[in-house]
């Protein structure tokens, strides 16, 4: 039995002095799993259970993939050079993903009456709304234009603060939700992307040219 205990130790050492080594004396496949080969089975096992839902999923997904945030001029609902490049980005991320719906919520900041800058707050989400139609977003999946005007500034202060003359744009859900924890929708995007990412380019056909002198026997 110890002979045997031995012999299985053996291999057991030799691996992980081998895991520690340099990486032209690793094995082959050591660097597949850096720390997080596991979450994505903890995420839809999350899913399935409840504790998280798919929107939340694809809310974080968006905010970090490309800026939810664009800024407006003092007392403006005009998007700047700055917006637009933003807000395309926003709407190529957006039409990659038709079954989601967005909401759009416009800021001001701390300067004027509440109920003016409610009204601005609104125009800004407007312009928001009105340039993703521009670019081929059906208003219909925009869920709605609100506005916090002056109630939730990032800067707190009194005076004028471009930072809080703002919009945010965050995904709110999917068209007709259904009542299971994996949504159909969802489970749509999953099949898709993973298609998409497994799916290899052709190689383009490349013509070869004979270099046999045609004159030759």
């Amino acid at each position: 039995m110890r002979r045997l205990a031995k012999a299985l130790l053996v291999p057991v050492l030799a691996l992980g002095l081998a895991a520690c080594g340099s990486p032209a004396d690793r094995q082959l496949g050591y660097e597949v799993d850096e720390g997080g080969f596991g979450n994505v089975t903890r995420t839809n096992s999350a899913i399935m259970a409840g504790e998280i839902s798919a929107t939340q999923i694809l809310a974080s997904r968006f905010a970090s993939e490309v800026p939810s945030t664009v800024t407006f001029p003092f007392n403006s609902a005009t998007l700047t050079p700055e917006a637009r490049a933003i807000l395309t980005r926003q709407a190529t991320w957006i039409r990659q993903f038709p079954e989601l719906r967005f909401s759009v919520y416009g800021h001001t900041d701390l300067v004027g009456s509440d109920a003016y800058n409610q009204r601005l707050g609104k125009r800004r989400a407007q312009a928001v709304v009105d340039f993703f139609a521009s670019q081929g977003i059906s208003r219909t999946r925009l869920d709605a234009l609100v506005s916090f005007g002056k109630t939730q500034p990032v800067v707190a202060t009194q005076g004028p603060e471009e930072a809080n003359r703002r919009t945010v744009t965050e995904v709110s859900g999917f068209h007709r939700r259904a009542s299971a924890p994996l949504n159909g929708k969802f489970a749509a995007i999953v099949a898709r992307e993973y298609i998409e990412g497994g799916t290899r380019p052709h190689p383009a056909n490349t013509v070869v040219v004979s270099q046999v002198d045609p004159g030759a026997d």
